[in-house]
């Protein structure tokens, strides 16, 4: 079966948007990365990793931590959507000299700057309407969270670091969440976040090696390339780091009041959640880019295995 027109080369083939979309709103959902979820996966299991983590330390849940967590994941796609609508604006021109990125709608052709400007805009009015469900100091940290946003897309071009902004702006929601559901910020929710940041780093060295040849040949910046060789051992520092840091934020929130089982389900959650990075990592082949994509997509389960054992915690 032939691709539909205008189809991004590397989302997953049969995608709904491919399939089901009307036509005339693809390339908006193309911008979006609505056609390939993960990026909404990644930036959503956080959130719900602070809020589970709250209720662990509140040792309370009530009906509004559910429209917590649904609006957090309508939020997540909106925001998810408006980064990258936003990361595809500022890199429209590297987007066509890298083979991966080149049909995408706006190198591509299928939509202007202008517009996909005005679609970024679209996307982060209604999730901010969203916020505004949320207690004041949620809200503020909401506000807050657009600086690392807007300073991502830039980051690839001075820094060799650009995974650690994706993940100060991608594990925002830990902060978020915590606070919306325990009504300020803590140590536990910023130690979780730090976690969340260490698990950023992994799964997008991963991803990033994808793009290493091309990156090279045009400049821009990447763990990636700056590990080269040494990827596999800096991969496995970034698995402890997560581990230590997520199992150190459990310690932090459910300490001295939460009882024995709640202790050991919630430290269950990292030491599940570092195995499947084990598997990551031992399945990990720099020039394998199908398996590269394989490995970066897998990180959904991963992080759904530590959100699990936090809520089984939360409602015990």
């Amino acid at each position: 079966m032939p691709e539909p027109a205008g189809a991004v080369a590397d989302a997953p083939r049969g995608n709904w948007v491919d399939r089901n979309a009307p036509e005339g709103t693809r390339p908006w959902l193309r911008l979006s990365r609505a056609d390939r979820p993960i990026g909404t996966w990644l930036l959503l299991l956080p959130c719900w990793w602070g809020l589970a983590l709250g209720i662990i330390h509140t040792g309370a849940a009530g009906w509004f931590d559910l429209w917590i967590a649904v609006g957090f994941a309508i939020g997540a796609f909106l925001m998810r959507g408006a980064g990258c609508t936003w990361n595809d604006i500022t890199d429209r021109d590297i987007d066509g000299k890298v083979a991966r990125t080149r049909s995408r709608p706006i190198p591509s052709g299928q939509v202007t700057a202008r517009g996909a400007l005005v679609w970024a805009v679209v996307q982060s009015l209604l999730a901010f309407g969203i916020l505004l469900t949320f207690n004041g100091a949620a809200i503020a940290l909401g506000v807050i969270a657009l600086v690392p946003v807007a300073v991502y897309p830039f980051a690839k071009r001075f820094t060799w670091w650009p995974q650690v902004f994706l993940g100060i702006a991608f594990n925002w929601g830990a902060l978020l969440a915590w606070t919306a559901h325990t009504g300020s910020l803590g140590w536990p929710a910023v130690v979780l976040y730090l976690g969340g940041i260490a698990w950023t780093l992994f799964y997008d060295t991963i991803y990033a090696h994808q793009d290493a040849e091309d990156d090279a040949l045009i400049g821009v910046k990447s763990t990636a390339r700056l590990f080269g060789d040494n990827s596999a051992r800096w991969l496995r520092r970034f698995l402890v780091a997560t581990v230590l840091l997520t199992a150190l934020a459990v310690l932090l929130a459910a300490l001295p009041d939460a009882s024995a089982l709640v202790l050991a389900v919630a430290l269950a959650g990292p030491w599940a959640m570092g195995w499947h990075l084990t598997w990551q990592l031992r399945a990990f082949v720099p020039e394998d880019g199908p398996g590269l994509l394989r490995l970066f997509r897998s990180n959904r389960d991963a992080g759904l295995i530590l959100a699990l054992f936090f809520a089984t915690a939360g409602f015990l």
